[in-house]
């Protein structure tokens, strides 16, 4: 195989054209990475990258036909219809707990994947806005998604939540392999001024993932 070939990326899914997609060179194979109020869903066996602070990734994957998912939100519930109104499937929406794990989840079953075979692993919520005084996001989300999904009858298989620190996560969408990586965040601010930066706008009018976190 010529290396022209090698780095071709395998077709997507229809509806996550816009995720940012490429090579990774370093574990050869293809990649997608993706933001707060993203999702991405793969039937070729993909690495799926993010980095968490307060937010919630699950990884989600049908284990007989091997065909996963990973999502990434910044809150737990939007209860209005505001989001139905958008357009956009990725992004926007997506920011939210309930609107993130619905879609995850009807997007694998979309590619002929049962509920009865999901695998179900999730990670983040770490308390990185210290100051805030309300109650803390990370929290509220690890509430959300741990009733979710025990509400849905699926089974959290594997976990790493809470803490005080980031954490970069890798998801191989074929097989449910996880490698994740906490974050240093003693040394500079960085992560809370970025994470403050993106709830300060979504209290004002939601973005198309405009925002990198980290």
């Amino acid at each position: 195989m010529s290396s022209l070939e090698k780095a071709e990326l395998p077709p997507v899914i229809r509806g996550f054209e816009t995720i940012n997609r490429f090579w990774d060179r370093r574990r050869d194979m293809p990649a997608a990475k993706i933001l707060p109020g993203e999702c991405y869903v793969s039937r070729s066996g993909e690495i799926i990258g993010t980095v968490l602070g307060s937010c919630i990734a699950a990884c989600i994957r049908d284990k007989k036909i091997k065909v996963g998912g990973m999502n990434h939100f910044m809150l737990p519930v939007q209860n209005s219809d505001r989001a139905m109104e958008r357009r956009s499937v990725v992004n926007a929406e997506l920011c939210y707990g309930n609107w993130a794990m619905e879609f995850l989840i009807n997007s694998i079953l979309k590619q002929g994947g049962k509920k009865e075979n999901l695998e179900v692993k999730i990670f983040g919520g770490g308390r990185v806005l210290a100051n805030m005084t309300q109650m803390d996001i990370g929290q509220r989300n690890i509430n959300f998604v741990t009733d979710y999904l025990a509400k849905e009858g699926l089974r959290v298989v594997s976990h790493d939540l809470g803490s005080n620190c980031p954490r970069k996560v890798l998801y191989f969408s074929d097989t449910g392999a996880v490698k994740m990586r906490r974050l240093r965040t003693a040394s500079n601010d960085t992560v809370q001024q970025r994470e403050k930066a993106y709830l300060d706008s979504m209290s004002q009018q939601p973005k198309s993932g405009d925002i990198e976190l980290f």
